[in-house]
């Protein structure tokens, strides 16, 4: 189980992460989320971080074109795609794809299989924000067939971080709030803790 720690906004946070063992680090290029950082800060940091973690960009309904060019200027490794996207929007990315999809009691898991060419992350659904709510949803909801398929997102902390291990089993874990003294900057110590556990599973 691999796990993306997402929400980063400056290089201590990243480099914390990144000695602790993190696979992945998440940067959002979506102007109203509260972890929001600029192209241009992100480039500063991924220049700093070593080559073996995964650079994630996050965007939530922007033209491929935006998504490209900033991919290529930051030299990301992978997009995230958290909004509203089409399967034809996947197709127009030139680097890989997680698609996000927000989930609630009246989602449709067979909407998944109309998309391509890309992996699928599950968060939990928000009227109001795209991601970083800190609320889980229905995991046990969610089809036998998928659970080791899927980047499970929304609510993810030490308190039930075995329980994903031993009864969901997903690809990857998606991290964000639960480490966090205030949106986009990471505790030290839950960061640390978070791992510790995590490592120990």
């Amino acid at each position: 189980m691999k796990v993306k720690i997402c929400g980063i906004t400056n290089i201590e946070d990243a480099l914390l992460c990144y000695n602790l063992g993190t696979d992945a680090i998440g940067f959002i290029f979506y102007k109203n989320s509260k972890r929001y950082i600029e192209p241009e800060k992100a480039k500063v940091i991924i220049e700093k971080l070593p080559a073996f973690v995964l650079k994630v960009g996050v965007f939530v309904n922007e033209s491929s074109e935006i998504i490209n060019s900033i991919s290529k200027e930051i030299k990301l490794n992978i997009v995230q795609l958290h909004g509203d996207e089409s399967p034809s929007d996947i197709t127009n990315i030139d680097l890989p794809v997680i698609k996000a999809f927000r989930v609630d009691e009246n989602f449709d898991y067979s909407i998944l299989s109309k998309y391509k060419n890309c992996s699928f992350l599950l968060d939990s659904f928000d009227k109001k924000e795209y991601g970083g709510t800190g609320k889980n949803f229905e995991w046990d909801r969610i089809p036998p067939e998928l659970k080791h398929k899927i980047i499970l997102a929304g609510g993810i902390s030490i308190d039930n971080i075995k329980y994903i291990y031993q009864n969901i089993k997903p690809s990857a874990i998606d991290v964000s709030s639960s480490l966090e003294i205030e949106p986009g900057k990471k505790d030290g110590l839950k960061v640390k803790d978070f791992f510790n556990v995590f490592n120990n599973l």
